[in-house]
């Protein structure tokens, strides 16, 4: 039997409300768990502030691990949308890795989220809890290392740096930015844009152009 074209419309127009508002939800998720962690959220919490109904909330995720990992995703999302997809118009290497690094400085001075980097403020919390969460937040952050670890890399393939370990390097670049962004947070004395110039700075010892003879 055949669904009648009127119906499959209002169908579709229903799955399109409801994926609409679980985005909604989940960003707004993200920008609570950036402030409060990801603990701290509840499907009670997010219909009030939200003006929905809890049980609707309920029918979109069905847990609150399952929030959890959509504020996650959608917090991936939004940071890809702020600072890797914009670097990605920079030739490779280190001019890219450059770009992302200033990109990520304006999505933690901004800042992007109320409190600031969303990874930085959530991995401490679930390192130590198995489960779907802390693999969302894991993968997040591997991405990110990764991204960074194939710039430098290319970098040193094209002759622009010197051969180093490109995975290290990431992993204390990362470490620099997360430090930077309990700065930002804190209201660092020595003023943001000094922050920032530290970071670049740790930047510039790894794009150190290699020696010639």
């Amino acid at each position: 039997m055949t669904e009648h074209p009127a119906t499959a419309e209002i169908v579709d127009r229903r799955l399109l409300r409801g994926a609409r508002t679980r985005h909604a939800i989940a960003r707004h998720a993200a920008d609570v768990a950036s402030l409060e962690g990801l603990t701290g959220l509840s499907l009670g919490r997010l219909a009030t502030d939200l003006g929905l109904s809890k049980s609707g909330v309920q029918t979109l995720f069905g847990t609150k691990e399952k929030l959890q990992v959509a504020a996650v995703e959608a917090a991936r999302e939004a940071f890809l949308d702020a600072v890797v997809r914009p670097a990605l118009a920079a030739p490779p290497g280190a001019a890219r890795l450059r770009e992302l690094i200033e990109l990520w400085g304006v999505y933690a001075e901004t800042p992007l989220f109320p409190g600031g980097c969303f990874r930085a403020a959530n991995l401490a919390d679930f390192d130590s809890r198995p489960g779907q969460v802390r693999d969302a937040l894991f993968r997040d952050q591997r991405d990110w290392r990764d991204l960074i670890a194939g710039e430098l890399r290319k970098a040193a393939d094209a002759g622009e740096i010197a051969e180093l370990d490109a995975g290290f390097a990431a992993f204390q670049l990362d470490a620099v930015l997360c430090a930077a962004n309990t700065a930002l947070r804190l209201g660092d004395k020595l003023g943001d844009k000094l922050v920032m110039i530290k970071v670049r700075r740790v930047l510039d010892g790894f794009l150190t152009p290699p020696v010639t003879t």
